[in-house]
């Protein structure tokens, strides 16, 4: 029996004890009950404080990491914000309007130019003569990640100034929306009606034709997938709230987040499987023609569609109750898995992509906090707190905030990961601030 049918039977038998029942009420144990637990957990203020003491130390995205990369600050920024001088912030942010490109896009991540020893083709700028930008133009996220961090920077400290900052000719608010135009004009499938990207797993940005993978060429497989789509909605609606719902383009970028989602609805959700399809290609697959790449479970970028308004209440619980059931039978230790199951060995050609590896079903807590996020913020919190404990409890025990796991719950990658950190110290907040209304 393939693997594939194995998974397919299991899910099926599993799914029906474990899967939590469409239209059940968000709390099955009274809420004040709840807030006490929550309250009470003697983990939640330890892994807090641990949070905020690495969010002190930098900006870069961890150990492993010299590079402030985009997609990590946005996933932190609000923490650091609290614990860092708000103007060295402000100032990492505006660094990225300084590499990008004349057509709009943004750069991954940038370096002291003393440090740049990884084999990007580094990107310079005449504004910044000391720093290296780097992209990794596999991935589709890079843009949506600076409107989206920028809008938490002002959400969380109340300073619009620094829409009105100069960049050459263009204000920072200008800049923002060049940055999604290029979505628009340089990534987007008039066929479809939607962004794409080089075919990665889930969010990440090694394709399967190099032994690195993180650079569009000749032999790249463009794509579709919802991580792309989800994160460039989000931003939409940001940069819709910074420039004002009446602003003068308002109305047209409402009418591109909305078309956005209904083609997502159309060409990525699988309804009869309550999850979306890995990917829709554009000049085929990179992949053998007898894999069925339809059974893989996107986890990450699940989660962020959630974030996008992508699915219904109902339907976020389907989704929660695939996620538990593909976390059982990978025998992963939380819901940040990333993909399952995973692509199998020699799929993709780096040697960290092998079952179970780096970004093909290791265990991220940096999207996994992500998902207990948007379970907490549409009401599903016990189910929330069910899935953060296992979480927290390995930060607690391995005494840091891991890159990844693998599935049988070893650390692996950073040993300071920044975008973990962020993740559970704002979903951490999110639960006390819940806890504290009931």
């Amino acid at each position: 029996m393939s693997r594939f049918l194995r998974y397919t039977i299991v899910i099926a038998i599993v799914g029906l004890v474990s899967m939590p029942a469409a239209g059940s009420n968000r709390l099955g144990t009274s809420g004040k009950a709840l807030a006490q637990e929550i309250q009470s957990n003697k983990t939640f203020p330890v892994v807090l404080e641990r949070a905020r003491a690495v969010l002190r130390t930098g900006l870069n995205a961890g150990s492993g990491y010299g590079e402030v990369w985009i997609r990590d600050l946005n996933t932190f920024i609000e923490l650091a914000l609290e614990v860092q001088d708000r103007e060295q912030i402000r100032e990492s942010l505006l660094v990225f309007f300084d590499f990008q490109g004349a057509d709009g896009n943004i750069i991954d991540g940038y370096i002291p130019a003393a440090k740049a020893n990884v084999s990007y083709d580094y990107i310079l700028s005449p504004d910044r003569p000391q720093l290296r930008g780097h992209k990794n133009t596999v991935e589709t996220d890079q843009e949506a990640s600076l409107v989206q961090a920028i809008a938490k920077y002002v959400r969380t400290t109340g300073d619009t100034s620094i829409l009105r900052v100069k960049i050459g000719e263009l204000a920072v608010l200008d800049r923002l929306e060049l940055a999604l135009r290029f979505l628009l004009e340089h990534r987007y499938d008039t066929t479809h009606g939607l962004i794409w990207g080089a075919t990665t797993s889930d969010w990440g940005d090694v394709q399967p034709e190099h032994s690195w993978g993180v650079r569009l060429d000749e032999s790249s497989h463009r794509a579709i997938d919802i991580y792309d789509n989800a994160m460039f909605v989000i931003a939409i609606n940001d940069y819709l709230e910074l420039a004002g719902r009446n602003s003068a383009k308002a109305g047209q970028w409402q009418g591109v987040a909305a078309r956005i989602k209904t083609n997502v609805r159309k060409h990525l959700w699988d309804a009869q499987r309550h999850k979306y399809r890995p990917h829709v290609y554009l000049e085929g697959s990179p992949f053998p023609d007898d894999f069925d790449e339809e059974r893989i479970y996107y986890h990450g970028g699940t989660a962020v569609a959630i974030e996008a308004g992508m699915l219904t209440g109902d339907e976020i619980l389907l989704v929660l109750g695939d996620m538990v059931n593909n976390m059982r039978f990978a025998g992963a230790g939380s819901i940040g898995l990333t993909v399952y199951p995973p692509y199998p060995k020699g799929y993709f050609k780096n040697p960290s992509m092998v079952p179970f590896g780096y970004q093909n079903g290791g265990d991220w807590t940096w999207f996994g906090g992500r998902m207990i996020q948007q379970l907490i913020a549409h009401g599903y919190v016990e189910q929330a707190y069910r899935q953060m404990l296992p979480m927290v409890q390995r930060v607690e025990r391995n005494d840091g905030f891991f890159e990844w796991y693998t599935v049988t719950n070893e650390p692996k990658g950073s040993g300071l990961f920044r975008g973990s950190a962020g993740v559970l110290g704002k979903a951490i907040h999110m639960f006390q601030a819940w806890a504290q209304r009931q």
